[in-house]
């Protein structure tokens, strides 16, 4: 991943860039999708991802913009409380990071994939 520091690529290039060379390393392995509701200069969003970035090898990061017409429901449901996130689809944590329980849901997500590998 440090590779793409230095690459000379827009932002997104080096999104989906980091995203193909994940899934490639994972050697098809699943990993579980963390979801970021977000929104344009949201700074406690930037931090956010800044301190999960130890974590990156262990899920997915998918991002939605809430202000976007069709997330609506999103917006409504999380104007005053983002970053929000959710893990598969399940609500996880807001406003922080909460580094105890993601690790604990992961760590189960993880043990769940391996017993069924």
């Amino acid at each position: 991943m440090y590779l793409l520091h230095y690459l000379n690529l827009g932002q997104s290039s080096k999104s989906v860039l980091e995203l193909l060379l994940r899934r490639m390393s994972t050697h098809s392995k699943d990993l579980p999708v963390l979801t970021l509701f977000t929104k344009d200069s949201c700074t406690l969003c930037e931090e956010a991802k800044e301190e999960l970035e130890p974590y990156r090898h262990r899920f997915m990061l998918q991002e939605v913009d809430i202000t976007v017409p069709e997330n609506s429901v999103w917006y409504e449901r999380y104007k005053y409380d983002i970053p929000v996130f959710h893990l598969n689809g399940q609500f996880l944590m807001m406003h922080k990071v909460n580094f105890k329980i993601l690790e604990k849901r992961l760590t189960k997500l993880e043990e769940e994939s391996n017993q069924s590998a």
